[in-house]
């Protein structure tokens, strides 16, 4: 189930796999929300062990929340604010040098409509990919199966329920263009 899960295919949480994955991750979760924040160092190794990738540089601030941890890829440079939630039961990709403000919600978990499926707790998942150098504002909630293209800026409190191209700036629920072209 668990390798059904990761694919993005319908699966049970309460799966024997799934679960010991998930206690394996909120161990290392709750070791990088209780540890002294002076200790930067083992925030850091603690990151590095939960995550399936942390570039170079990357900076991510306790609390941090996520299920599993090895599917969120975090860029080089790349910075997160306080309060970072992901929900990651297939991939989450984050560029390099991308701005993540407090708060904010990356989340890949998907329930079927249908309300007999939904009571026997099948779940399913779509990836999401955040292109090198974007600002997400404080806030934001990115929705199961976006991309955010390179360069692009999302405004606090938007909610990105779909695609957005690079180089747009982005505001609203939901997310509206506001203006195309080079940022910078």
């Amino acid at each position: 189930m668990y390798d059904r899960m990761l694919a993005g295919e319908p699966y049970q949480a309460d799966d024997p796999q799934i679960r010991d994955a998930y206690l394996r991750a909120q161990r290392l979760v709750h070791q990088i929300n209780h540890a002294d924040p002076t200790e930067l160092d083992l925030i850091d190794a603690t990151f590095g062990e939960l995550l399936g990738q942390l570039g170079v540089g990357a900076q991510i601030r306790p609390p941090f929340f996520c299920d599993y941890g090895t599917q969120i890829s975090f860029g080089s440079r790349s910075f997160a604010n306080f309060g970072l939630v992901v929900l990651d039961v297939v991939a989450v990709t984050i560029g390099e040098d991308v701005q993540i403000g407090p708060n904010v919600q990356l989340l890949t978990a998907t329930h079927p409509l249908d309300a007999t499926a939904r009571r026997e707790k099948w779940e399913a998942g779509e990836p999401i990919t955040i292109g090198d150098n974007v600002w997400l504002g404080g806030g934001v909630i990115v929705c199961p199966g976006v991309t955010i293209g390179e360069n692009t800026v999302v405004g606090a409190g938007s909610v990105v329920t779909k695609d957005l191209p690079a180089n747009v700036v982005a505001v609203g629920n939901p997310a509206r263009i506001l203006r195309r072209g080079p940022l910078g």
